[in-house]
């Protein structure tokens, strides 16, 4: 069974990451944004990547942004009408894939999001089937791009999302490394923890690193595990055991994990009373 190693997500903001360090955590996943690709913002990613790795941390993840100006990061978006944020999403995906190659870290894209916008760019397609499958080529050119480097995270949206079967099965034939964060999942299948459990182990072998997240199912509300309607004793038999995994939580302050480190003593617990 999947033993629960602590994993946390902060900043490369320094007092983000002494904060988590504190803890000791086996894995550390710095969210990015925008400012992270100037020049000097650059520079400073990549020594609070020397630094989390001066630590003796040797899981290390890159989140790909997730806005650009007022769009979300969507790879589905296309060329023709939205050139900036296109080429935004090229740019940032091989700049993190440099760092990926030179400090031996790993990518972390989202496949979409979700929303009103989400939709909305999907619309701009002949079919979902169509845009569907201009996320898949892309993702297929990042993928070829970042080889054991990068992986894809799935979303509550129709272009890349876990919990139906087929599309699944789609996804598993372009052999992509996977993140799987089980409350995008569970609010996919609007709160069904049988089908959350069964996506789980349709797509364990594939699946590289996870979001531990508890939801209510219903809207994107990142909740403290046990918080949630998740059956966290249900999840944990059908999780990959030598993947990675962070709690990517709300958090009230983001200078203190104190909700990530909560769930991690609660699936903890619960791990050991499975495993009396």
């Amino acid at each position: 069974m999947f033993l629960p190693q602590l994993g946390l997500k902060g900043s490369s903001q320094l007092n983000q990451i002494d904060d988590r360090l504190q803890y000791n955590p086996a894995t550390y996943e710095f969210y990015t944004d925008a400012h992270d690709f100037t020049d000097e913002g650059y520079h400073r990613l990549y020594d609070a990547i020397q630094y989390v790795k001066d630590a003796g941390i040797k899981n290390i993840i890159l989140h790909h942004p997730m806005q650009f100006q007022d769009h979300h990061s969507e790879v589905v978006a296309p060329e023709k009408q939205y050139p900036d944020l296109y080429r935004f999403i090229e740019f940032t995906t091989e700049k993190l894939l440099y760092l990926a190659d030179d400090l031996d870290v790993q990518v972390l894209v989202h496949g979409g999001y979700a929303g009103p916008e989400s939709r909305y760019f999907v619309s701009l397609y002949p079919s979902v089937e169509d845009a569907r499958n201009a996320v898949y080529q892309r993702l297929d050119r990042f993928a070829d791009a970042g080889g054991d480097h990068i992986m894809f995270e799935n979303s509550i949206a129709p272009v890349f999302a876990y919990g139906d079967p087929l599309q699944e099965d789609e996804i598993l034939a372009h052999n992509y490394r996977l993140a799987f964060d089980t409350s995008h999942c569970f609010i996919e299948l609007h709160g069904n923890n049988q089908k959350l459990a069964a996506s789980l182990e349709h797509l364990k072998d594939r699946v590289v690193h996870y979001h531990l997240v508890d939801s209510m199912g219903e809207t994107h509300d990142s909740l403290t595990l046990g918080t949630g309607k998740i059956d966290w004793a249900n999840v944990l038999p059908h999780l990959n055991s030598v993947a990675t995994s962070i709690y990517e939580i709300n958090l009230h302050d983001q200078n203190n994990c104190r909700e990530q480190i909560d769930s991690h003593n609660y699936l903890v617990k619960l791990y050991q009373k499975l495993n009396i």
